[in-house]
């Protein structure tokens, strides 16, 4: 464990690089930043020259690995780096100069304990693509199958473990300062980054959850993840099937090759739906370098790093939020913040509700053009600080990806409207999942889950209050004092005795000694 005096420096460290992109001066200048914290940033961009525009995205590319990670995080959270952060760092792109080949090399074979050729018959040394935690391969394994190699940078994890351990430290600290810092939540905010992060830096992890996403999207037209490799897989090194396809971002090379991009762009909204709301399992890294478009029109996902699960509570509080805001019906979407705790007790839910229609109103009926699923979110962290509501950090990753969704499907169709789109869908997932059909087969299936458990609960009493069994109750015995009991006590009744006559020797010893006028 680093000490503090490590960190403090860290922090610095980084402070100037921030200081030098002119990152610091938003923090200098929010009235809810500590006074701590202005006093380390001024410390900090001491001598530094800052630009007139800030450049949130370019510091925390120069700042490294965790950075790019935790700025991409931040760029969905306005209320807390800012509006013009969070449009800033939604530019951040992972990608970093490769590592040198024979370095990776050494590395596969390491984790495989055997040279490359006998893992794959050709192996194409110069990387697709490179990030912050892997770089890409295209090889062709020896039965011949096209196959992208995924392969973490060496010393990767520890790099991470060090900087998330600075981010704990500076969390730990700054939610002690109370107040807007601590309503924010920031250390449950690394934690949840955190873990994020080690399922990342787990290759094996990324290969499980491409498997289970295939499993939940299993007929849905024109959605596709890539096979797995399992006999080429470890936690460094992931091997998938190869896709061949127009990246999604490419709109000109998707209209040329003939596909439709408005059915694209509403195609891709109904399957993260459908991830996050029926499956509550969702790709959480939709940028538009892991979308692909294959010749057919299916759309291909890649890199499963950073998954998004959300429980069937959550699930349903989210469709009905959803459905609401869609059709106007705030009061209800206040009572569901209230339901899930979003918001305290001691606040008016009529008044919560008018908050929402302020959010909600101005959007229905217009395109993202317009109006955005950002600029909702936006409207929606306004108003928390007004109403006390906590940061929700298992709800990050789902904000984070409908932003970077909406962003994709603007970009393939301009006129589209998320609400249009989503509402059927929406309303379909609540009609089976909330209907009174569904509700009667729920507490069906919870009664009898609860009857089943009655034997077992019978079987634990027992186990805590056994039967008296056959043989009768024994009558009342007499107390016995037994000899060594009896030694006992009369030695400890003899210590106190000699305590005793000590105390009262010695009192009259001095007694004596006063009247003889030897003691003064």
């Amino acid at each position: 464990m680093a000490r503090p005096s490590t960190h403090i420096l860290r922090l610095l460290k980084w402070g100037r690089t921030l200081a030098r992109h002119g990152a610091l001066r938003g923090i200098e200048n929010d009235p809810n930043t500590p006074p701590q914290v202005k006093r380390l940033a001024r410390i900090a961009r001491f001598g530094t020259v800052q630009p007139k525009e800030p450049d949130y995205a370019g510091a925390f590319r120069d700042i490294g690995p965790a950075a790019i990670k935790l700025g991409q995080t931040l760029a969905t959270r306005p209320d807390l780096v800012g509006e013009d952060a969070a449009r800033n760092l939604l530019t951040l792109q992972d990608n970093l100069p490769p590592v040198d080949f024979e370095e990776i090399k050494s590395s596969i074979e390491a984790s495989f304990e055997q040279p490359l050729e006998t893992l794959w018959a050709d192996f194409d040394p110069v990387p697709v693509g490179a990030a912050s935690i892997a770089q890409v391969h295209r090889a062709v394994t020896n039965d011949g199958r096209q196959v992208a190699v995924k392969v973490l940078r060496p010393g990767v994890r520890e790099r991470f473990a060090r900087d998330i351990g600075t981010y704990e430290w500076a969390a730990a600290h700054l939610e002690r300062f109370g107040g807007e810092a601590a309503r924010l939540r920031p250390r449950l905010i690394i934690a949840n980054f955190k873990r994020w992060t080690n399922r990342e830096l787990d290759l094996r992890r990324e290969a499980a959850s491409a498997s289970e996403l295939a499993e939940h999207m299993v007929g849905t037209a024109g959605y596709d993840t890539p096979g797995i490799d399992w006999d080429r897989t470890n936690g460094r090194v992931l091997t998938v099937d190869w896709i061949d396809g127009i990246k999604i971002s490419d709109v000109a090379a998707l209209k040329a090759a003939g596909h439709d991009t408005k059915d694209l762009a509403s195609r891709l909204v109904l399957a993260f739906l459908k991830q996050a709301i029926a499956a509550g399992f969702f790709h959480a890294d939709m940028h538009q370098g892991n979308l692909f478009v294959k010749a057919d029109g299916t759309i291909a996902a890649i890199d499963f790093g950073i998954m998004g699960r959300i429980d069937r509570r959550a699930r349903m509080w989210l469709a009905e939020i959803l459905y609401g805001l869609t059709t106007g019906n705030y009061k209800r979407v206040a009572e569901i913040h209230f339901e899930a705790q979003y918001v305290p007790s001691y606040h008016n839910v009529d008044e919560f509700a008018t908050a929402l229609r302020a959010v909600g109103e101005p959007m229905r009926g217009k395109p993202v053009s317009e109006l955005s699923v950002g600029q909702m979110l936006d409207g929606l962290f306004a108003i928390t600080r007004d109403f006390d509501m906590q940061t929700q950090p298992h709800l990050l990753l789902l904000q984070k990806t409908m932003v970077m969704v909406e962003g994709i499907a603007t970009q393939l169709d301009p006129t589209i409207n998320m609400w249009d789109v989503s509402a059927p869908y929406v309303r379909s997932w609540i009609r089976d999942e909330l209907g009174p059909e569904a509700a009667i087969a729920d507490r069906i299936r919870e009664d009898t889950a609860t009857f089943l458990r009655i034997p077992e609960l019978v079987r634990r009493i027992e186990d805590r209050f056994p039967p008296k069994g056959g043989a009768p109750e024994p009558p009342p015995l007499p107390d016995i004092e037994l000899m060594g009991e009896r030694r006992r006590r009369k030695e400890h009744d003899r210590g106190w005795l000699g305590y005793a006559v000590a105390a009262v020797a010695g009192g009259l010893a001095t007694w004596a000694a006063i009247t003889q006028g030897w003691i003064g």
